[in-house]
């Protein structure tokens, strides 16, 4: 085993006393090693980008603008290689690879476009107000293993954007392709201005409490983002969080039945469920509650799961074993209490961390398949007959992330998504996430937004100037 990455420190190669092993979830062994910093080699990354910011934060915003450009060319033209990177990692099929990678790149491009607002408050001949915004300083980002790319530029594009610097931290389970890009990344941003360090479980904790940021950008579970919140509340750092969701489906009677069992499916289970806004329970209407089970279980049991590496894979592994061994003792849970299990799916034999397409029938609305976050390809179908009822049952979570609504009256659908307690309802359609909408969460999903102006925003400070003007004498 040679495969081997260093982090990217102040635009050079950077090492580390130690290193982590990183396993393929499709076999469980390891097949390459990165970086496993400790504190002083945060801190040189930290140095590093508070170094490089007064020039970086100088450099008009066109300048700015062109270079996250150029970050999204330089994503597109490493796609072969960082997605096979990718699956290797991550697990997913290699074609869903190849989108995340294509997807950063179309969001670097797109947020490249964003320009910040100047609010004119006041233009009168005694005064004039107006309100810019600022870049924050030095940021720290720590993106999740899901979607490491993608979740990655969506912190790594506003931040520099907006004219802050950054220090990154991809997941210890997922840093080779963003260990990659960042060495792409060299020719293109400043050295120190973009700077990715890898470590274990220490490395978060001394980044959030690290008085070297002026701000935090998050991506994982709701228990973490409170720890996050906790340790960056001594030094008052600026917060964007985005956590765990919950994301229920509603479905009527008068949709299609197959051709809507099958786009829910991959609401569900694309990169086999481990998405942040994948439907995670989904209340069918009684009419067709048997007969739309019928049809989820038929496409389980005929969609491929394997190794994304190789040829036909739909679905692959859960990426790790801490959440392999969780998705499976929900499942366990579920048989333990009695509730109707059905394997819909069928997972390869050998030491991947592999889980089936598994169905849970009607399972008890206080069950933990009903109430937890299952991040794996389990989905509870629930049974419902009352609009009220359905709409109360789905916003009965202390998650709020996204929904779904499945009809085919629009007026329905819109007079319910007003209801619904979620940051992004989608209707007739699931995982439709765009680089121009706003996206967060409410409730215990997060805090802040990300995507679109408002995203962009939440890397500055707002300055409000204003000029008292002299009035002649009359």
């Amino acid at each position: 085993m040679n495969d081997y990455l260093p982090m990217t420190i102040n635009g050079e190669d950077a090492h580390a006393l130690h290193r982590l092993e990183i396993l393929n979830p499709a076999s469980g062994e390891t097949f390459a090693t990165v970086p496993d910093a400790a504190a002083e080699d945060l801190d040189m990354a930290v140095a590093a980008a508070r170094a490089a910011f007064p020039a970086w934060s100088a450099r008009p915003y066109a300048g700015r603008q062109a270079i996250v450009a150029r970050i999204g060319d330089t994503i597109m033209a490493g796609i072969e290689e960082l997605s096979h990177l990718l699956t290797r990692e991550q697990g997913k099929p290699i074609g869903q690879a190849q989108f995340e990678i294509a997807a950063a790149a179309q969001w670097a491009q797109a947020t490249a476009g964003f320009a910040l607002p100047v609010t004119v408050v006041e233009d009168s001949p005694e005064h004039r107000v107006e309100t810019r915004h600022v870049p924050l300083g030095v940021v720290g980002a720590i993106s999740p293993w899901n979607f490491p790319v993608l979740l990655s530029i969506w912190k790594i594009a506003p931040a520099l954007l907006a004219g802050n610097t950054l220090v990154l931290k991809p997941s210890p389970f997922t840093p080779l392709a963003v260990l990659r890009l960042g060495q792409l990344l060299r020719e293109v941003v400043p050295a120190g201005v973009l700077n990715i360090v890898t470590g274990g479980d220490h490395l978060g904790p001394l980044m959030t409490r690290h008085a070297g940021f002026a701000k935090i950008s998050f991506t994982g579970s709701t228990a973490t983002g409170r720890q996050v919140m906790g340790s960056a509340a001594p030094t008052l750092k600026r917060l964007t969080l985005e956590l765990g969701g919950n994301d229920p489906a509603i479905v009527f009677p008068d949709v299609d039945i197959e051709k809507t069992a099958e786009k829910l499916f991959w609401s569900a289970f694309t990169n086999s469920g481990q998405v942040c806004v994948a439907t995670k329970r989904a209340y069918v209407h009684d009419a067709i509650y048997d007969r739309f089970l019928g049809a989820l279980t038929k496409l389980a049991g005929q969609v491929p799961m394997g190794d994304g590496a190789e040829q036909g894979t739909a679905l692959g592994p859960i990426q790790n074993r801490l959440q392999y061994d969780r998705v499976r003792a929900l499942i366990d849970d579920s048989r333990e209490n009695g509730h109707r299990v059905i394997a819909a799916g069928t997972a390869p034999a050998g030491t991947g961390y592999f889980v089936p397409v598994t169905l849970i029938d009607n399972p008890p609305e206080d069950s933990r398949i009903v109430r937890e976050e299952q991040f794996g390809p389990v989905l509870p179908l629930l049974r419902f007959s009352d609009e009220e009822d359905a709409v109360a049952r789905a916003n009965a979570s202390e998650y709020g992330l996204a929904a779904t609504i499945w009809t085919s009256d629009e007026d329905r659908a819109l007079r319910i998504a007003d209801r619904l307690d979620a940051g992004s309802v989608w209707i007739n359609e699931g995982l439709a996430l765009s680089p121009l909408a706003v996206f967060g969460g409410h409730k215990q999903s997060g805090v802040g937004k990300e995507n679109g102006v408002p995203g962009l925003l939440e890397f500055t400070n707002s300055r409000t100037v204003t000029i008292r003007r002299q009035v002649a004498a009359v």
